[in-house]
This record gives structure tokens, C-alpha cells and sequence, in this order.
């Protein structure tokens, strides 16, 4: 019987790690698939890429992911490696919009087709491109943010932001929408660091800097997850424990209880299992002659304790990519 077979690929030298699972679709079998993606030890990539992985084993590919530990220049050693071993797709989350544009290019002159999934990209040679509404997501987040402001009284306040790159596509538009809902209620900001290296250690840096800076200010906002205890760290070493509100763009599993418990006011959750799934069916239709469409949006959970529970089944498959309760 033959199977799929799933490799993981971080930096050159290749490291290579083999799961076996059944394929499905006889007529696929032979087909092959690369996934490029930006830190495959942060658990929303991670999450992703199982995405990625169940829907390629359910239609019978074969899959390789190459994780490029945010660094540009891995990230062309990845793609140089997908396109020597003669994969039919390439499914990409660059590391920034602007490097997608040589990996698109290096792609097309070896006839490759690429569906890009999250972060966006500076040229649109690509199948499709599968996007987190991330503008109205962060609105939403805002939203919610100052709902939680008002209820302390604490309008006149600032809100520090902690942000991914701003060079990338989905961290401009997170910003913009979050912006836009802190202005239209008179909302300050007390300034933004862009993240480099996604650290505890540069996430707790920003954090403090936020803190000492300004007086005023009542929230910060992470533009990430996965370093929220930074921030947590940096607030409880202030004193500011209770007087500063964490709000988060992504999830982690232990989300759940702190948004029940108020230590987070809430999260706009990207799905990215959902995601993942949606690349590679848009892969298979173009490679199987169907129309794809050129962008897919998929929506942002504002997740807060007024509506955890209700959202709670899709969370745990769409946004942690499990089925488990909590």
C-alpha cells in the first residue's frame, strides 16, 4: 500500500523527521507538495502546518515542511531545496511580504504554482492567496479593548502596542484596523516596537520600556501570542498588576482560562488549522484544473468571556487545532 509521506526540513543542513500516514486519493499519490514556513517552533506556525499536513494525507500528497527560524536567507535555501526535489506546489508564509517576492519568482521560473497562506506578499504571482481578515479582526480587538477601558474608567488612559514587522502585509493591517477603533472613541497610543526575534526577552524589553514611558498608560497589546508572558512579567515587575490590561492578536491553549479568569480581556483568533486546510484545497483544485480564487479571507474570532464558550468547539479545531476539551 502506498503512503504519504511527511518530512520536516528546518535549516540546511536539512534535518529530517518521517511520519507515515495512508493517502486517499489514488490520483494524487504521485503528487507532491512543499510547505515554506517562517518558525515552525511557534505554535501558531506549528498549528498551521498540522493544518496544512491532515488536508494534504486526506487528499493523498506528499508533504515536506521547511521552516526558515525567521531567517530570510534560510527561507531561499527552503525554496531552492522544494524546487530541486521537484515538488508539484508550494504552499508559502513568508517570513516577510517583500522576501515572498523572490521566493514567487524562483518559483515560477521552475513552473512551480504557489498559494500563499498568511502574511501577504509584494507581487500576486501566486494561485491564491489565503488571508486572516486581519484589518477587521483587529478592529473587533480594539472594540472589545475599549469596552474594558470604559468599564474601569479608564478613557483617558493610553494603550502601548508590542507589534510583528510592519513590513509584512497582515501587521500593517492589524494595526490600521485596531488603530481606526482607538480613534473613533478618543483612545491614545503610547507607541509601538516592532518585533525582530519574537523573544520573551524583546517582547519583556518592549513591555517595560511601554511602562516606564508613560504614566497613563492602561493596556498593552500584543500584535503576537506566544511571548504574552513578557508582557505579564514586565506588568507584575512594575506594579502595574491590575492597572495595566493585556489584550493578544492569535491564541495559546492556556488562553482559555486566563480570558475566563479577566488576566487577558480578550484575543482575536486567527485560525490557522482552518487555514492551512484552505491552502492546500485551493492547491488541489488548481493542480486538478479548477478555478481558485484569487483571495481567500478567512475571519478573526474576538474572543472575550462573553462569547468563549459559544466559540469554544471552533476554537479548539480551527484556532489549536485539536478536538479536546479544555
Amino acid at each position: 500500500m502506498k503512503h504519504s509521506l511527511v518530512r520536516v526540513f528546518r535549516a540546511l543542513p536539512v534535518v529530517l523527521i518521517l511520519m507515515l500516514n495512508p493517502a486517499s486519493d489514488a490520483a494524487a499519490q504521485e503528487r507532491t507538495l512543499a510547505y515554506l514556513v517562517p518558525d515552525i517552533r511557534i505554535p501558531f506556525w506549528d498549528i498551521m502546518a498540522r493544518g496544512i499536513q491532515q488536508k494534504a494525507t486526506e487528499l493523498g500528497y506528499e508533504l515536506s515542511v521547511h521552516s526558515a527560524d525567521n531567517l530570510s536567507r534560510r527561507e531561499l535555501e527552503a525554496t531552492v531545496a522544494a524546487i530541486d526535489s521537484g515538488v508539484d506546489g508550494i504552499i508559502l508564509s513568508p517570513t516577510q511580504s517583500s522576501a515572498a517576492v523572490t521566493v514567487l519568482k524562483l518559483a515560477e521560473q521552475a513552473g512551480i504554482p504557489v498559494v500563499i497562506s498568511d502574511i501577504g506578499a509584494k507581487s500576486d504571482n501566486y494561485v491564491s492567496y489565503i488571508e486572516s481578515d486581519n484589518d477587521q479582526g483587529a478592529y473587533d480587538l480594539g472594540e472589545l479593548l475599549v469596552v474594558a477601558l470604559d468599564e474601569k474608567g479608564w478613557m483617558d488612559g493610553t494603550v502601548g502596542i508590542v507589534a510583528i514587522p510592519q513590513k509584512r502585509a497582515n501587521g500593517k493591517a492589524r494595526t490600521e484596523g485596531f488603530l481606526r477603533a482607538l480613534e473613533e472613541h478618543g483612545v491614545s497610543t503610547a507607541g509601538i516596537y516592532q518585533q525582530a526575534d519574537f523573544s520573551y526577552r524583546e517582547t519583556y524589553e518592549f513591555s517595560r520600556r511601554l511602562i516606564q514611558d508613560n504614566p497613563q498608560l492602561r493596556a498593552i497589546w500584543l500584535q503576537g501570542s506566544n511571548r504574552y508572558r513578557g508582557a505579564l512579567d514586565a506588568i507584575w515587575e512594575s506594579g502595574k498588576t491590575g492597572q495595566i490590561l493585556l489584550i493578544c492578536f492569535d491564541a495559546e491553549p492556556e488562553f482559555l482560562a486566563m480570558i475566563r479568569s479577566g488576566d487577558l480581556v480578550a484575543a482575536g483568533m486567527q485560525q490557522p488549522f482552518l487555514m492551512g486546510e484552505t491552502a492546500v484545497e485551493a492547491m488541489h483544485r488548481h493542480l486538478s484544473g479548477a478555478p481558485v480564487e484569487k483571495v481567500q479571507r478567512l475571519p478573526v474570532l474576538p474572543v472575550h468571556r462573553s462569547n468563549l464558550e459559544q466559540l469554544l468547539p471552533t476554537i479548539q479545531r480551527n484556532v489549536l487545532g485539536n478536538r479536546s476539551q479544555p
